[in-house]
């Protein structure tokens, strides 16, 4: 059994909402439920468009597969999303150059499976905050080589350029990642209109302190606009239960 509530906003500066969020919490083919942030970039049509096929696309391919690992599930479809895409991209003129991030995931029991293509998130927040995904960014490459600190990163004026995206080229990357949630964890997925708006420990607390997961989403898109709300903000929270 699993609580989950999701939520989209557009932000106080876009005039499009470039994200997608999709959640099932049924069954979808082999996998138990799914959900999936999607961040897309380009022009407004292709960034929009890039983000909702994408999703679309692997939904689709996952209603389809033979397959049982949520590995192997969830990389098959991000690889037919991204060549969908890519086709899509060199078919029309106005959506060349679109792509867009993936963060998925799965439940079932206490193993929660993670697939990730970009610099959307996923956290298990509980008595603290951890990011599981990592951002595939510019900056991040930079603090991973030591060149930076953390710090120094989430104000650099290259914190936007992403390194791995669904679309931006002909082969793409998906990460992998199991986590064995405990009592008490709340997954949390965004978009970086949350994540470049509040620090992970603002998050922590409006998570932890809200009454439920609805007012915690709620709240959180709240924060991320009243501190700018520079972009698209979206969150999906799921509460695993017993």
């Amino acid at each position: 059994m699993l609580k989950t509530f999701s939520i989209t906003d557009i932000g106080k500066k876009r005039k499009v909402n470039q994200d997608f969020v999709y959640t099932r919490e049924n069954p979808v083919g082999n996998l138990p439920n799914i959900f999936i942030v999607a961040d897309g970039m380009g022009g407004h049509k292709a960034g929009d468009y890039a983000s909702k096929a994408t999703v679309e696309t692997m939904v689709e391919e996952i209603e389809h597969s033979s397959e049982t690992n949520p590995v192997t599930i969830f990389e098959k479809a991000i690889v037919t999303a991204n060549e969908r895409i890519r086709r899509k991209a060199r078919e029309e003129a106005d959506l060349e150059g679109m792509g867009t991030t993936v963060v998925a995931a799965t439940c079932k029991g206490r193993k929660l499976q993670v697939a990730n293509v970009g610099d959307s998130r996923l956290y298990i927040v509980n008595k603290q905050i951890k990011q599981i995904t990592r951002d595939h960014s510019l900056v991040e490459e930079m603090v991973r080589m030591g060149g930076i600190g953390r710090e120094e990163a989430r104000n650099h004026p290259d914190k936007n350029i992403i390194t791995r995206a669904v679309g931006a080229g002909d082969i793409v990357e998906p990460d992998f990642f199991t986590v064995e949630l405990e009592e008490g964890d709340i997954v949390l997925m965004c978009s970086d209109g949350l994540t470049n708006m509040l620090e992970d420990e603002e998050i922590r607390m409006i998570v932890s302190g809200a009454r439920d997961i609805v007012e915690k989403a709620y709240m959180l898109v709240e924060a991320a606009n009243e501190h700018g709300g520079k972009d698209n903000i979206s969150v999906i929270l799921i509460e695993p239960l017993a």
